[in-house]
């Protein structure tokens, strides 16, 4: 029953999110919102509910542990395996502007996550801060693309496009019904997810951190994975790279923001001397390697993958000791 409910959980999850999105954006292109706007902020938050609903139930429940190592778990995932796995299906072109924007914003993002870590203690004042730097974001990033052809501009207008290809085909009883829904099954995803990983983690005799780090982080973490490899067998790669380096902004200054806002979150030691620190190298590798030649090869790819699989040998190698 338990991997029942966990895979139940991230089905919900996936599916949840991607109705959500599509019910969102269709709302808001219904009352003219911009597309850049709706890329940026709906698709961005809407692709993170899963782990926001996750991370937030966990912590709620009494399962801190869960709702850090999925922030963190998350992050790594993305830059190393996702990123690594996108890479080695077609090498991923940067953008120069793009990176010197969301490159130091997610070093300082990653800072800070890291910083509050070794406090030991996420609490509601350090949440809004978090937040007003994810809203301060949002805010430069806008005035900055807002009516310019930049790439990175052109990737969340086709973000808001891609999602609903007839935006005008469904009514707005039908957007309204599509969101609400997609909510009502990442909530419940959520709770089969926690659930699932808490019994797990009680079953093998690790911590619920351990979990959180690696199958709740993975799981997810799936829609940027599709997301990812579908933009590279297309060629796109570079659209992979953008939607990565949002959502770990998303992830931390957002949903970190968020449930420590409302429920403060006590970090467990084993993320604080660990993960945190493997975070915070895959971050500086990453924007290496994006300025080794202004492009991630193949090569580089593998050594991401290889360290994504050294991390996770890592993590249950210290957690069966």
């Amino acid at each position: 029953m338990t991997y029942l409910a966990i895979l139940l959980g991230l089905v919900l999850l996936v599916a949840g999110g991607d109705i959500l999105v599509r019910g969102s954006v269709g709302l808001a292109q219904r009352f003219g919102i911009s597309e850049l706007l709706i890329g940026l902020v709906l698709v961005g938050f809407g692709t993170s509910t899963p782990e926001l609903m996750t991370s937030l139930l966990a912590a709620l429940d009494g399962s801190p542990g869960i709702a850090v190592g999925n922030v963190a778990g998350s992050n790594i995932a993305n830059i190393l395996l996702i990123l690594g796995l996108s890479a080695l299906i077609f090498p991923i072109r940067v953008q120069p502007a793009a990176l010197y924007r969301d490159g130091p914003a997610n070093a300082l993002a990653a800072l800070a996550f890291t910083g509050l870590a070794l406090t030991g203690m996420i609490g509601r004042v350090e949440g809004i801060v978090l937040l007003a730097g994810l809203a301060g974001y949002l805010v430069l990033t806008y005035r900055m693309e807002s009516g310019r052809n930049t790439p990175s501009a052109e990737m969340h207008r086709s973000e808001a496009h891609s999602v609903t290809a007839q935006p005008a085909a469904a009514g707005l009883p039908v957007n309204i019904a599509m969101a609400l829904g997609g909510l009502v099954m990442i909530l419940g995803g959520a709770h089969f997810l926690v659930t699932g990983a808490v019994s797990l983690a009680q079953a093998m005799g690790v911590s619920d951190a351990v979990i959180g780090v690696t199958i709740v982080a993975v799981g997810t973490s799936l829609p940027e994975l599709v997301t990812s490899v579908i933009a590279a067998v297309r060629r796109q790669a570079d659209i992979a790279l953008g939607n990565i380096l949002g959502s770990n902004l998303f992830n931390i200054l957002g949903i970190l923001g968020i449930t420590a806002a409302i429920a403060p979150l006590q970090v467990p030691p084993e993320i604080a001397g660990f993960d945190i620190w493997v975070l915070l190298a895959a971050t500086a590798a990453l924007i290496v390697f994006c300025m080794s030649g202004w492009r991630i090869s193949r090569r580089e790819g593998v050594l991401m993958l290889v360290g994504y699989v050294a991390y996770t040998a890592t993590v249950t190698a210290m957690a069966l000791r």
